[in-house]
């Protein structure tokens, strides 16, 4: 199971695939000199794409030379102020990614826009950009080489899509006929039944190592997993030695999938429980029978999906950090995770943790601070790329 493209997919995107492109930038530029459009950048910004930032926003053209105009999927070449060509990329007519940069001079293609995440012979795309859609059939091609790789699922992201200026009324995100609805895979010895139907790929492979941790430190605790999805937090407290698992969701398929994986691996029914139930809800409740836990986790889906809502869901989190502390033992942990890009990027979530401590009449101290799995690196020069925050607290 990999999150990353393998190597020679990318390569063979970038050599073969993506029609009107050739293996430089100089080729592509003197062979096409008035086929491919100019996206000129304003002074100053040249060097910030040079560093290795993939998006070329709105407010950083100074202007585009080609006629006709591109449209949304076209590729361009990107020029300093003199219209010297620095790289390519696929431009957006309607998104405020005019560019997403492709190639600089002698690098390796990027691939903004486009996720594979491989479980066992299935291939799961995650597609987030409208020069993906363009191109589908060519990134399918490419994948279908590798072979391993049986099948195919395309799973659009349908309202960054619609962001990307794209009508996906008509669009369908599996082929039924074609694709398996479940798949199996095994991440740090436990057994995952995967619904290719579920919730981004169908599994969070991000979470990976901070699921392994947890693993760590569970033996003997009382552990409680809110918003478990498929039970990846609670499996892996369980053959840790947790005494006790509790595992809430309120999707009725994710809490079947969890289920099925706790028999999928042998465990224990009476030691491993997974309920149906709004989490808000069932923390109230809780704290109204007086129920506390060693370890608590708290991986709610995304609240703040663009910066615009971030006000609204720095309420949510920190309402529901509350509800968790005041559910955690005294001297207990809380694993709190936001995987939110505009929440981990604006640096208000342990602000926020603070905040919901005070609420809760909870002090807090941070013991770990950690994000994505190593296969899902961020460039220095692109800080937008980090979304994942897993922060472990100590609650006293």
């Amino acid at each position: 199971m990999q999150h990353l493209l393998p190597v020679r997919l990318i390569k063979s995107l970038s050599a073969t695939s993506l029609p009107g492109t050739t293996s430089t930038l100089h080729e592509l530029a003197s062979t096409h000199p008035k086929g491919v459009a100019r996206v000129v950048l304003k002074k100053g910004k040249t060097q910030l794409f040079k560093d290795g930032s993939p998006m070329v926003y709105s407010g950083a053209v100074d202007r585009i030379i080609g006629r006709p105009p591109p449209r949304t999927g076209d590729i361009v070449l990107v020029a300093d102020g003199a219209e010297k060509p620095i790289g390519w990329g696929m431009y957006n007519s309607v998104s405020m990614f005019s560019v997403r940069l492709m190639q600089l001079e002698e690098e390796a293609t990027r691939l903004s826009g486009l996720i594979v995440d491989i479980f066992g012979d299935v291939a799961v795309v995650a597609s987030s950009a409208a020069w993906v859609e363009k191109y589908k059939a060519e990134v399918e091609a490419c994948i279908n080489r590798i072979g391993e790789v049986n099948f195919v699922n395309w799973r659009p992201s349908l309202e960054v899509l619609k962001e990307e200026g794209l009508d996906v009324s008509n669009y369908k995100e599996r082929d039924p006929s074609f694709c398996p609805q479940r798949t199996k895979v095994m991440e740090n010895g436990i057994f995952y039944s995967i619904s290719l139907e579920g919730q981004k790929t169908g599994f969070y492979a991000d979470q990976r190592e901070n699921r392994q941790f947890i693993s760590t430190i569970s033996d003997g605790q009382k552990v409680l997993d809110m918003f478990c999805y498929s039970g990846g937090f609670a499996l892996n407290a369980a053959r840790g030695g947790a005494a006790n698992v509790i595992g809430v969701d309120s999707s009725l398929p994710a809490i079947e999938l969890a289920k099925e994986n706790v028999v999928l691996n042998n465990m224990d029914p009476q030691r491993i429980t997974f309920l149906k139930e709004d989490a808000s809800e069932f923390m109230k409740g809780a704290l109204s029978r007086n129920e506390s836990w060693d370890i608590v986790i708290l991986d709610p889906p995304k609240l703040a999906p663009r910066k615009k809502v971030l006000q609204n869901a720095s309420g949510m989190y920190r309402n529901l950090n509350s509800l968790a502390m005041q559910l955690t033992k005294r001297g207990g942990l809380l694993m709190t995770c936001s995987c939110s890009g505009a929440m981990t990027q604006s640096g208000m979530f342990l602000r926020i943790l603070q905040g919901a401590a005070s609420a809760a009449g909870r002090k807090i101290t941070v013991l770990r601070d950690a994000g994505a799995a190593c296969d899902h690196p961020i460039d220095p020069s692109y800080p937008e790329g980090k979304y994942l925050s897993n922060v472990l607290l100590r609650v006293l």
